[in-house]
Protein backbone atom coordinates (compact mmCIF):
# COMPACT_ATOMS: atom_id res chain seq x y z
CA UNK A 1 0.00 0.00 0.00
CA UNK A 2 2.93 2.27 0.70
CA UNK A 3 3.80 2.22 -3.03
CA UNK A 4 0.35 3.54 -3.99
CA UNK A 5 -0.19 7.27 -4.40
CA UNK A 6 -2.95 8.77 -2.29
CA UNK A 7 -5.10 9.30 -5.40
CA UNK A 8 -4.66 5.69 -6.56
CA UNK A 9 -5.45 4.48 -3.04
CA UNK A 10 -8.71 6.41 -2.97
CA UNK A 11 -9.63 5.17 -6.46
CA UNK A 12 -9.13 1.55 -5.37
CA UNK A 13 -11.10 2.14 -2.17
CA UNK A 14 -14.03 3.65 -4.10
CA UNK A 15 -14.00 0.77 -6.62
CA UNK A 16 -13.98 -1.74 -3.76
CA UNK A 17 -16.89 0.02 -2.06
CA UNK A 18 -18.92 -0.02 -5.29
CA UNK A 19 -18.21 -3.74 -5.83
CA UNK A 20 -19.10 -4.55 -2.23
CA UNK A 21 -22.41 -2.68 -2.13
CA UNK A 22 -23.63 -3.42 -5.67
CA UNK A 23 -22.65 -7.10 -5.50
CA UNK A 24 -24.46 -7.67 -2.21
CA UNK A 25 -27.58 -5.77 -3.27
CA UNK A 26 -27.71 -7.65 -6.58
CA UNK A 27 -27.24 -11.05 -4.90
CA UNK A 28 -29.97 -10.42 -2.29
CA UNK A 29 -32.49 -9.21 -4.88
CA UNK A 30 -31.75 -12.21 -7.11
CA UNK A 31 -32.12 -14.47 -4.08
CA UNK A 32 -35.65 -13.13 -3.67
CA UNK A 33 -36.31 -13.73 -7.39
CA UNK A 34 -35.17 -17.33 -6.88
CA UNK A 35 -37.52 -17.91 -3.94
CA UNK A 36 -40.48 -16.11 -5.55
CA UNK A 37 -40.27 -18.09 -8.77
CA UNK A 38 -40.30 -21.51 -7.13
CA UNK A 39 -36.81 -22.00 -5.71
CA UNK A 40 -36.86 -23.49 -2.22
CA UNK A 41 -33.54 -25.33 -1.76
CA UNK A 42 -31.77 -23.85 1.26
CA UNK A 43 -28.59 -25.74 0.41
CA UNK A 44 -28.62 -24.23 -3.08
CA UNK A 45 -28.95 -20.73 -1.62
CA UNK A 46 -26.02 -21.60 0.62
CA UNK A 47 -23.95 -22.98 -2.24
CA UNK A 48 -24.29 -19.94 -4.51
CA UNK A 49 -22.77 -17.78 -1.76
CA UNK A 50 -19.60 -19.86 -1.64
CA UNK A 51 -19.38 -21.73 -4.94
CA UNK A 52 -18.08 -18.87 -7.08
CA UNK A 53 -14.55 -18.95 -5.67
CA UNK A 54 -13.02 -20.16 -9.00
CA UNK A 55 -13.70 -16.63 -10.32
CA UNK A 56 -11.28 -15.29 -7.68
CA UNK A 57 -8.55 -17.65 -8.94
CA UNK A 58 -7.93 -15.25 -11.84
CA UNK A 59 -6.99 -12.17 -9.76
CA UNK A 60 -5.22 -14.45 -7.26
CA UNK A 61 -2.92 -15.87 -9.94
CA UNK A 62 -2.34 -12.37 -11.34
CA UNK A 63 -1.27 -11.06 -7.94
CA UNK A 64 0.93 -14.10 -7.39
CA UNK A 65 2.72 -13.76 -10.74
CA UNK A 66 2.64 -10.01 -11.38
CA UNK A 67 1.27 -7.98 -8.52
CA UNK A 68 3.57 -8.89 -5.64
CA UNK A 69 7.25 -9.60 -5.32
CA UNK A 70 8.59 -12.31 -3.07
CA UNK A 71 9.60 -9.70 -0.52
CA UNK A 72 5.94 -8.65 -0.19
CA UNK A 73 4.88 -12.09 0.99
CA UNK A 74 5.80 -13.69 4.26
CA UNK A 75 6.39 -17.47 4.44
CA UNK A 76 2.97 -19.17 4.61
CA UNK A 77 2.08 -21.14 7.74
CA UNK A 78 2.18 -24.91 7.65
CA UNK A 79 -0.26 -26.68 5.35
CA UNK A 80 -1.94 -28.53 8.23
CA UNK A 81 -2.58 -25.29 10.12
CA UNK A 82 -3.95 -23.55 7.02
CA UNK A 83 -6.18 -26.55 6.27
CA UNK A 84 -7.61 -26.49 9.81
CA UNK A 85 -8.34 -22.76 9.47
CA UNK A 86 -10.06 -23.30 6.12
CA UNK A 87 -12.17 -26.19 7.44
CA UNK A 88 -13.26 -24.38 10.61
CA UNK A 89 -14.07 -21.13 8.80
CA UNK A 90 -15.76 -23.09 6.01
CA UNK A 91 -17.99 -24.86 8.53
CA UNK A 92 -18.94 -21.51 10.08
CA UNK A 93 -19.71 -20.13 6.61
CA UNK A 94 -21.91 -23.14 5.92
CA UNK A 95 -23.89 -22.66 9.14
CA UNK A 96 -24.16 -18.93 8.39
CA UNK A 97 -25.43 -19.72 4.89
CA UNK A 98 -28.15 -22.02 6.22
CA UNK A 99 -29.35 -19.37 8.66
CA UNK A 100 -29.19 -16.79 5.89
CA UNK A 101 -31.30 -18.99 3.59
CA UNK A 102 -34.19 -18.93 6.08
CA UNK A 103 -34.17 -15.15 5.98
CA UNK A 104 -34.09 -15.05 2.18
CA UNK A 105 -36.96 -17.54 1.87
CA UNK A 106 -39.26 -16.13 4.55
CA UNK A 107 -38.61 -12.36 4.58
CA UNK A 108 -39.01 -9.56 2.04
CA UNK A 109 -35.68 -8.36 0.65
CA UNK A 110 -36.03 -4.93 2.28
CA UNK A 111 -36.78 -6.40 5.72
CA UNK A 112 -33.98 -8.94 5.43
CA UNK A 113 -31.34 -6.38 4.44
CA UNK A 114 -32.24 -4.02 7.30
CA UNK A 115 -32.09 -6.84 9.86
CA UNK A 116 -28.65 -7.72 8.52
CA UNK A 117 -27.52 -4.26 9.62
CA UNK A 118 -27.38 -5.72 13.13
CA UNK A 119 -24.13 -7.43 12.11
CA UNK A 120 -22.40 -4.13 12.84
CA UNK A 121 -23.66 -4.16 16.42
CA UNK A 122 -22.47 -7.75 16.83
CA UNK A 123 -19.14 -6.76 15.28
CA UNK A 124 -18.63 -4.10 17.95
CA UNK A 125 -19.13 -6.69 20.69
CA UNK A 126 -16.88 -9.32 19.10
CA UNK A 127 -14.14 -6.81 18.29
CA UNK A 128 -14.19 -5.71 21.93
CA UNK A 129 -13.95 -9.28 23.23
CA UNK A 130 -11.65 -10.81 20.62
CA UNK A 131 -9.75 -7.95 18.96
CA UNK A 132 -9.67 -5.63 22.00
CA UNK A 133 -11.33 -2.69 20.30
CA UNK A 134 -12.37 0.01 22.75
CA UNK A 135 -15.94 1.22 23.11
CA UNK A 136 -16.63 4.91 22.59
CA UNK A 137 -19.84 6.92 22.73
CA UNK A 138 -20.21 6.73 18.94
CA UNK A 139 -19.73 2.94 18.95
CA UNK A 140 -22.25 2.52 21.77
CA UNK A 141 -24.68 4.79 19.90
CA UNK A 142 -24.22 2.70 16.75
CA UNK A 143 -24.83 -0.55 18.64
CA UNK A 144 -27.97 0.79 20.31
CA UNK A 145 -29.46 2.33 17.17
CA UNK A 146 -28.83 -0.72 14.97
CA UNK A 147 -30.23 -3.07 17.62
CA UNK A 148 -33.37 -0.95 17.96
CA UNK A 149 -33.66 -0.84 14.17
CA UNK A 150 -33.76 -4.63 13.97
CA UNK A 151 -36.12 -4.90 16.96
CA UNK A 152 -38.48 -2.39 15.34
CA UNK A 153 -38.88 -4.68 12.34
CA UNK A 154 -39.53 -7.65 14.61
CA UNK A 155 -42.54 -5.87 16.14
CA UNK A 156 -43.86 -4.71 12.76
CA UNK A 157 -46.90 -6.94 12.25
CA UNK A 158 -47.69 -5.26 8.94
CA UNK A 159 -44.56 -6.58 7.24
CA UNK A 160 -45.20 -9.15 4.57
CA UNK A 161 -43.73 -12.60 4.43
CA UNK A 162 -43.05 -14.47 1.22
CA UNK A 163 -44.23 -17.57 -0.59
CA UNK A 164 -44.63 -20.34 1.95
CA UNK A 165 -44.27 -18.06 4.95
CA UNK A 166 -46.86 -17.52 7.64
CA UNK A 167 -46.36 -15.69 10.92
CA UNK A 168 -44.25 -18.54 12.37
CA UNK A 169 -42.01 -18.65 9.30
CA UNK A 170 -41.74 -14.86 9.34
CA UNK A 171 -40.53 -14.85 12.96
CA UNK A 172 -38.21 -17.76 12.14
CA UNK A 173 -36.78 -15.69 9.29
CA UNK A 174 -36.12 -12.75 11.64
CA UNK A 175 -34.44 -14.95 14.25
CA UNK A 176 -32.36 -16.78 11.63
CA UNK A 177 -31.28 -13.49 10.06
CA UNK A 178 -30.17 -12.12 13.43
CA UNK A 179 -28.23 -15.29 14.20
CA UNK A 180 -26.67 -15.19 10.73
CA UNK A 181 -25.59 -11.58 11.32
CA UNK A 182 -24.01 -12.52 14.64
CA UNK A 183 -22.17 -15.48 13.12
CA UNK A 184 -20.96 -13.38 10.19
CA UNK A 185 -19.61 -10.73 12.59
CA UNK A 186 -17.89 -13.46 14.62
CA UNK A 187 -16.35 -14.89 11.45
CA UNK A 188 -14.95 -11.50 10.41
CA UNK A 189 -13.52 -10.94 13.88
CA UNK A 190 -11.86 -14.37 13.85
CA UNK A 191 -10.44 -13.70 10.38
CA UNK A 192 -8.92 -10.47 11.70
CA UNK A 193 -7.35 -12.51 14.51
CA UNK A 194 -6.02 -15.02 11.98
CA UNK A 195 -4.36 -12.22 10.01
CA UNK A 196 -2.78 -10.82 13.18
CA UNK A 197 -1.58 -14.09 14.71
CA UNK A 198 -1.16 -16.57 11.86
CA UNK A 199 -1.05 -14.93 8.42
CA UNK A 200 1.44 -12.24 9.41
CA UNK A 201 2.76 -9.95 6.71
CA UNK A 202 -0.74 -9.64 5.19
CA UNK A 203 -0.89 -9.20 1.42
CA UNK A 204 -3.68 -9.20 -1.11
CA UNK A 205 -2.67 -12.64 -2.41
CA UNK A 206 -2.79 -14.10 1.12
CA UNK A 207 -6.22 -12.54 1.63
CA UNK A 208 -7.50 -14.02 -1.64
CA UNK A 209 -5.97 -17.40 -0.80
CA UNK A 210 -7.80 -17.39 2.52
CA UNK A 211 -11.09 -16.64 0.75
CA UNK A 212 -10.51 -19.39 -1.82
CA UNK A 213 -9.65 -21.98 0.83
CA UNK A 214 -12.59 -21.09 3.08
CA UNK A 215 -15.06 -20.97 0.18
CA UNK A 216 -13.85 -24.31 -1.16
CA UNK A 217 -14.35 -25.93 2.25
CA UNK A 218 -17.78 -24.31 2.66
CA UNK A 219 -18.81 -25.46 -0.83
CA UNK A 220 -17.82 -29.04 0.02
CA UNK A 221 -19.95 -28.87 3.19
CA UNK A 222 -22.87 -27.49 1.17
CA UNK A 223 -22.68 -30.23 -1.46
CA UNK A 224 -22.44 -32.83 1.29
CA UNK A 225 -25.43 -31.32 3.09
CA UNK A 226 -27.42 -31.31 -0.13
CA UNK A 227 -26.88 -35.05 -0.59
CA UNK A 228 -27.32 -35.99 3.09
CA UNK A 229 -30.59 -34.04 3.35
CA UNK A 230 -31.85 -35.45 0.05
CA UNK A 231 -32.49 -32.00 -1.44
CA UNK A 232 -30.59 -32.98 -4.58
CA UNK A 233 -33.47 -35.26 -5.56
CA UNK A 234 -35.80 -32.26 -5.84
CA UNK A 235 -33.49 -30.04 -7.89
CA UNK A 236 -34.70 -31.44 -11.22
CA UNK A 237 -38.35 -30.79 -10.34
CA UNK A 238 -37.47 -27.35 -8.97
CA UNK A 239 -35.64 -26.47 -12.17
CA UNK A 240 -38.47 -27.60 -14.46
CA UNK A 241 -41.18 -25.90 -12.41
CA UNK A 242 -39.26 -22.64 -12.10
CA UNK A 243 -41.48 -19.83 -13.35
CA UNK A 244 -38.94 -18.59 -15.92
CA UNK A 245 -37.93 -22.06 -17.10
CA UNK A 246 -34.65 -23.95 -16.95
CA UNK A 247 -32.73 -21.12 -18.61
CA UNK A 248 -34.14 -18.58 -16.15
CA UNK A 249 -33.29 -20.92 -13.25
CA UNK A 250 -29.67 -21.28 -14.33
CA UNK A 251 -29.34 -17.57 -15.11
CA UNK A 252 -30.70 -16.63 -11.69
CA UNK A 253 -28.26 -18.90 -9.86
CA UNK A 254 -25.23 -17.91 -11.95
CA UNK A 255 -26.05 -14.23 -11.51
CA UNK A 256 -26.22 -14.71 -7.75
CA UNK A 257 -22.82 -16.40 -7.81
CA UNK A 258 -21.34 -13.46 -9.73
CA UNK A 259 -23.01 -10.96 -7.40
CA UNK A 260 -21.64 -12.61 -4.28
CA UNK A 261 -18.14 -12.85 -5.77
CA UNK A 262 -18.18 -9.16 -6.72
CA UNK A 263 -19.18 -8.47 -3.13
CA UNK A 264 -16.32 -10.64 -1.86
CA UNK A 265 -13.78 -8.97 -4.15
CA UNK A 266 -14.90 -5.59 -2.86
CA UNK A 267 -14.66 -6.73 0.76
CA UNK A 268 -11.24 -8.31 0.19
CA UNK A 269 -10.06 -5.06 -1.38
CA UNK A 270 -11.26 -3.09 1.65
CA UNK A 271 -9.64 -5.57 4.05
CA UNK A 272 -6.34 -5.10 2.24
CA UNK A 273 -6.58 -1.34 1.70
CA UNK A 274 -8.21 -0.36 5.02
CA UNK A 275 -9.30 -3.06 7.49
CA UNK A 276 -11.77 -5.91 7.87
CA UNK A 277 -13.80 -3.78 10.28
CA UNK A 278 -14.21 -1.08 7.66
CA UNK A 279 -15.23 -3.67 5.08
CA UNK A 280 -17.98 -4.79 7.46
CA UNK A 281 -19.16 -1.21 7.86
CA UNK A 282 -19.38 -0.73 4.09
CA UNK A 283 -21.19 -4.05 3.75
CA UNK A 284 -23.74 -2.78 6.25
CA UNK A 285 -24.21 0.46 4.31
CA UNK A 286 -25.76 -1.62 1.52
CA UNK A 287 -28.91 -1.68 3.66
CA UNK A 288 -29.63 1.73 2.11
CA UNK A 289 -29.42 0.27 -1.40
CA UNK A 290 -31.01 -3.16 -1.11
CA UNK A 291 -34.43 -2.05 0.24
CA UNK A 292 -34.71 0.49 -2.58
CA UNK A 293 -33.65 -2.12 -5.12
CA UNK A 294 -36.27 -4.51 -3.71
CA UNK A 295 -38.95 -1.85 -4.09
CA UNK A 296 -37.88 -0.93 -7.64
CA UNK A 297 -37.21 -4.40 -9.09
CA UNK A 298 -39.46 -6.64 -6.97
CA UNK A 299 -42.34 -4.27 -6.28
CA UNK A 300 -42.09 -4.81 -2.52
CA UNK A 301 -43.90 -2.46 -0.19
CA UNK A 302 -41.87 -0.14 2.04
CA UNK A 303 -44.07 1.24 4.78
CA UNK A 304 -43.27 3.90 7.37
CA UNK A 305 -41.78 1.43 9.86
CA UNK A 306 -39.26 0.12 7.33
CA UNK A 307 -38.33 3.67 6.30
CA UNK A 308 -37.70 4.62 9.94
CA UNK A 309 -35.71 1.40 10.47
CA UNK A 310 -33.64 2.13 7.36
CA UNK A 311 -32.89 5.68 8.52
CA UNK A 312 -31.91 4.35 11.95
CA UNK A 313 -29.62 1.87 10.26
CA UNK A 314 -28.00 4.63 8.22
CA UNK A 315 -27.52 6.71 11.35
CA UNK A 316 -25.94 3.80 13.23
CA UNK A 317 -23.65 2.98 10.32
CA UNK A 318 -22.69 6.65 9.94
CA UNK A 319 -21.71 6.85 13.60
CA UNK A 320 -19.46 3.83 13.16
CA UNK A 321 -17.84 5.27 10.03
CA UNK A 322 -17.24 8.59 11.79
CA UNK A 323 -15.61 6.80 14.73
CA UNK A 324 -13.33 5.05 12.24
CA UNK A 325 -12.41 8.44 10.78
CA UNK A 326 -11.61 9.83 14.25
CA UNK A 327 -9.46 6.81 15.09
CA UNK A 328 -7.49 7.14 11.87
CA UNK A 329 -7.06 10.89 12.37
CA UNK A 330 -5.79 10.33 15.91
CA UNK A 331 -3.36 7.65 14.71
CA UNK A 332 -2.09 9.95 11.94
CA UNK A 333 -1.47 12.81 14.39
CA UNK A 334 0.28 10.46 16.80
CA UNK A 335 2.49 9.20 13.97
CA UNK A 336 3.44 12.78 13.05
CA UNK A 337 4.38 13.53 16.66
CA UNK A 338 6.57 10.43 16.78
CA UNK A 339 8.28 11.46 13.53
CA UNK A 340 8.97 14.92 14.97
Amino acid sequence: IGQLSRLNWWVLVVISIILCISGQACAIVLGKVYSRNGGSSRWMINLVQNGGFPIVLIPYLLFITLGESKTDRSPPPRLLLRSCIYLLAGALCCVYGQLYSFGILYLPGSTFSIICASQLAFSAVFYLLINRQRFTFLVLNSVAVLTLSSALIGFDDSSEGTGSGGQVEYLMGILSSLLASALYALLLSLMELVFEKVLTGESISVTLELHIGVSFAASCFCVGGMFVSGEWRNLGVEMESFENGVYGYATCLVSQVIGWELNVLGMVGLVYLVSSLFSNVISTVSLAVTPLASVVFLGERMDGVLVVAMLMGLWGSGCYVYQKYLDDLRAHRQGRRNDD
